[in-house]
Parts: structure tokens; C-alpha cells; sequence
């Protein structure tokens, strides 16, 4: 089965071509992060825009690269929620005008469903499994008994952890995305003393809080300036990520230990970041670990693709798209 996949739910337009799932045969992906990096996040009125722009050229390099003709696509996967209504529909019409035009099943996928089964792409997928989910927009953790069966144990209570790295960077002056810049800056700073992090209980054992944590550096910040105090930034971006990402493997722990989890998955944006895939490897070194290449963590359509093939090969049902771009797929 050859799948064409479509992503534009926020400021990446990519278009990726799959044959049974999990060979990739091309993942184009055309960012829009230098044109937001200037107001420090992304706007979405430019960025439906952007996506206007660039899906057709992005379509047919996809093509280009696959070695694929139009007429061997047998179905079309894409993106249908969560995410920036404009930037969906550009992704959800031309999807629909493609399969449309071909006769051919397109189905929805959810986006954190991609982000899921982009470690499918490498290793199968072994039951039980937790999964977690880190980016700008989410932080939960994920069971998973069978292919595209999702069961919410726990989320963030506020800020999910990419949004949290994104406003500290922005206080510190040292860049969007917030992520990789103050994990640059965190792998930078070699000495073992850290300036004191908060650290967050929840009543849920598997859910998240990073407001806390975020304000408690911002207030940080706020009165070393005020004092005149000299800051060290590598140091304070080592304190916070360190506080952060503790926080998230002990959730993670707790939850892998308690279902007798085969395998355990991290996903999203932030499964990127070296310390915290550092600490998984160390970490859970008693059950199978996947965590996808740096290429498939931030948003694409190649996760969209074998996310698509599981959820029409296990539900053998063609879903009807919203046209408002809202998901229907229940992680509950």
C-alpha cells in the first residue's frame, strides 16, 4: 500500500509518501521557523499564509523524491486536529482535492498520534507500552494495550514542557525555539552546581506542572536583576532543564512500572533534547526503549503517514474530515 501524508497543523507544510507503513520514501518538510523566530513564536495568520505558499512545491518534490506517480497512491493520510485552524485546512483541502480527484480513502490523524507512531518508523511496536508525549503544546503520558488503542494516564495541569522552555528562552534573550536553545546552552555548562529549582507534586501520580517551575525562574531572574546580581546563563538554562526533565522521567518511571510496560516511547518536539534522551537510555534500561531520529521529533508528515496506515488497517473505516480541521480520534 503506497500512503501520501500531509502535515500543516502549525508552522512546518510536509508532505511524505510511505509504502506499507513504514517505508519512508520521501519527507519534505519546508519550515517556517526563521520567518516567526522575530516575534518569538508563530503567528498564525502568517503561517496559514506560508502554507499557501509552499504546499504545492512541497507536493511535488515529495513525488520527486518517492519515485512515485500520482496514480500509485492507494491512500491519503493527514493531519485533521490539533493545531491552528488555518494552517489545517490548507493541509485538509489539498488532501481531500488529491483523493478526491483520484477516488481514493483519505483518513484523519490525529497529530499526537503521529508523534506516537513515529518511533514505529524504526522498531514495531511492542504491548504494553507507555508513551510520552513532550512538545510546545503537550506533556501527557500515554498506554497503549494494541495499535490505536490510546488511553490518557496523566498531562500537564498548566504549561506543557516545549511552552515552558520557549518562555524561559525568551527572558533570557537567547532565542525561538526555546528548546534547543537552552539545551545548547545547558550541555555548555560543565561544572556539577546548579542555582535551586522547585520541585512539583501533583494529586494525579502521572500528571504534569511546569507553571511553577517556569515562574519560579522567571521571579529568579527578576530579582538577580533588580539586585544587580551578576547571571550566569549556561547555568541557569542547566538548573532548569535539569528540574524539567527529572520531573518528566519520574512520571514516566512510575507509569512504565505499574503497567508492566514492554516498551517505552518518547515523542513529540522535545524527545529531541539530548539531556532527556540521555536519562531515558539511563534510566530504563529494563524494558525496550524507542525514541524517534532528530529528523521525525518536530512535526512531519512521514509520523502522519504510519500513523494513517495503523489507524485504517485497524479500523478498515474511511473517515469523513471535519472541515473545520477538528479531530475526532479519542485518547481518553
Amino acid at each position: 500500500m503506497i500512503v501520501l501524508a500531509i502535515e500543516s497543523s502549525c508552522d512546518e507544510t510536509s508532505v511524505s509518501i510511505n509504502k506499507d507503513g513504514t517505508t519512508i520514501l520521501s519527507n519534505v518538510v519546508l519550515s517556517q521557523i526563521a520567518l516567526h523566530a522575530k516575534y518569538g513564536g508563530v503567528v498564525p495568520e502568517i503561517a496559514s499564509r506560508e502554507h499557501v505558499k509552499g504546499i504545492t512545491a512541497v507536493f511535488e518534490e515529495s513525488f520527486e523524491k518517492a519515485h512515485i506517480a500520482p496514480e500509485d497512491v492507494d491512500l491519503v493520510a493527514v493531519t485533521e486536529g490539533p493545531g491552528l485552524i488555518g494552517s489545517l485546512l490548507i493541509g485538509i483541502n489539498a488532501a481531500k482535492a488529491f483523493a478526491l480527484a483520484r477516488n481514493i480513502p483519505i483518513i484523519g490523524v490525529h497529530h499526537i498520534a503521529g508523534h506516537v507512531y513515529a518511533n514505529a518508523i524504526e522498531a514495531p511496536l511492542e504491548f504494553p507500552l507507555i508513551c510520552l508525549v513532550v512538545s510546545g503544546g503537550h506533556t501527557e503520558l500515554l498506554k497503549m494495550k494494541s495499535h490505536y488503542h490510546f488511553e490518557k494516564l496523566g498531562e500537564t495541569k498548566d504549561d506543557a514542557i516545549g511552552e515552558a522552555y520557549d518562555k524561559i528562552a525568551r527572558v533570557l534573550g537567547i532565542g525561538y525555539p526555546g528548546g534547543p536553545a537552552i539545551d545548547e546552552r545547558a550541555q555548555a555548562y560543565k561544572k556539577s552546581d546548579r542555582y535551586p529549582m522547585p520541585r512539583v507534586s501533583t494529586d494525579n501520580p502521572y500528571d504534569f506542572s511546569y507553571s511553577g517551575l517556569k515562574s519560579h525562574v522567571i521571579n529568579m531572574l527578576n530579582r538577580m536583576r533588580m539586585k544587580g546580581e551578576p547571571l550566569d546563563v549556561d547555568k541557569m538554562c542547566a538548573s532548569f532543564q535539569e528540574a524539567a526533565v527529572e520531573h518528566l522521567i519520574q512520571k514516566s518511571l512510575d507509569a512504565v512500572k505499574a503497567v508492566n510496560a514492554k516498551m517505552f516511547l518518547v515523542a513529540g518536539g522535545v524527545a529531541a533534547n539530548s539531556l532527556l534522551r540521555a536519562r531515558v537510555q539511563e534510566t530504563f534500561d529494563f524494558v525496550k526503549v524507542a525514541m524517534p531520529p532528530f529528523e521525525y521529533c518536530t512535526d512531519n508528515a512521514a509520523m502522519i503517514g504510519v500513523a494513517g496506515y495503523y489507524k485504517y488497517i485497524t479500523h478498515q473505516k474511511v473517515d469523513t474530515l471535519d472541515m473545520n480541521g477538528r479531530s475526532r480520534l479519542a485518547i481518553e
